[in-house]
């Protein structure tokens, strides 16, 4: 477990080494669910990663989070969901204070010389990567695995950032090797899972009370 301090709190890692190959999968997950899990797995394989953090986050500033359950709550969720031995679930994240991902990035880029990081995002996370805060610089910190999703696949290839970094696409498995700027299209079975269309079901089963 490497340790440290930021902003008065004690910032914990799960445990890492020069030359690991860790995929760095952050969200909200409000709620995590098995098509997070599905994501997750299929970058561990395809990419040739030999751990995946999940980074449970403050929430996304794109999205009101005025309903948001509690980092604590969404932790232990998730962590429920994440069960396999080569997955570890952290909120270091919020621990560091971090607002948006490139912060988080610089963080551990800094803080952990030598370990291959990847960062892992849905196909429709990609379609929308331009509109995040300095996202050509998390593009030029580390490997992005962008997984496939349902109607998403176009948007993702066909997007800002697809085209911005269309010489630096390469194959799944050569990502954690390439220096950055570099991403890979993941493809296999998808899962029609989403945060947003469980949130919606869980609120009109309240509302029929």
């Amino acid at each position: 477990m490497h340790h440290g301090r930021r902003g008065g709190g004690l910032i914990r890692l799960p445990p890492h080494a020069p030359g690991t190959r860790i995929g760095l999968y952050g969200g909200s997950f409000d709620p995590p669910h098995a098509g997070h899990r599905h994501v997750a797995l299929l970058a561990l394989r395809r990419v040739r990663l030999d751990r995946v953090w999940w980074i449970v986050g403050p929430g996304n500033p794109l999205k009101d989070r005025s309903r948001l359950p509690s980092p604590q709550e969404r932790l232990e969720a998730t962590r429920r969901i994440a069960r396999h031995p080569r997955m570890e679930v952290t909120d270091f994240e919020a621990v560091l204070g971090a607002r948006y991902t490139v912060e988080t990035i610089r963080f551990l880029v800094r803080r952990c010389p030598g370990v291959r990081f990847v960062y892992i995002l849905g196909a429709d996370s990609f379609a929308g990567l331009h509109r995040w805060r300095a996202w050509r610089e998390i593009a030029s910190l580390v490997p992005i695995a962008v997984v496939d999703r349902p109607r998403w696949t176009l948007p993702a290839l066909r997007g800002r950032a697809a085209r911005t970094l269309e010489d630096d696409r390469v194959a799944p498995r050569e990502l954690p090797c390439r220096p950055a700027p570099a991403w890979a299209f993941v493809e296999g079975p998808r899962s029609n899972l989403s945060s947003t269309a469980l949130r919606d079901k869980l609120l009109k089963s309240l509302d029929c009370r």
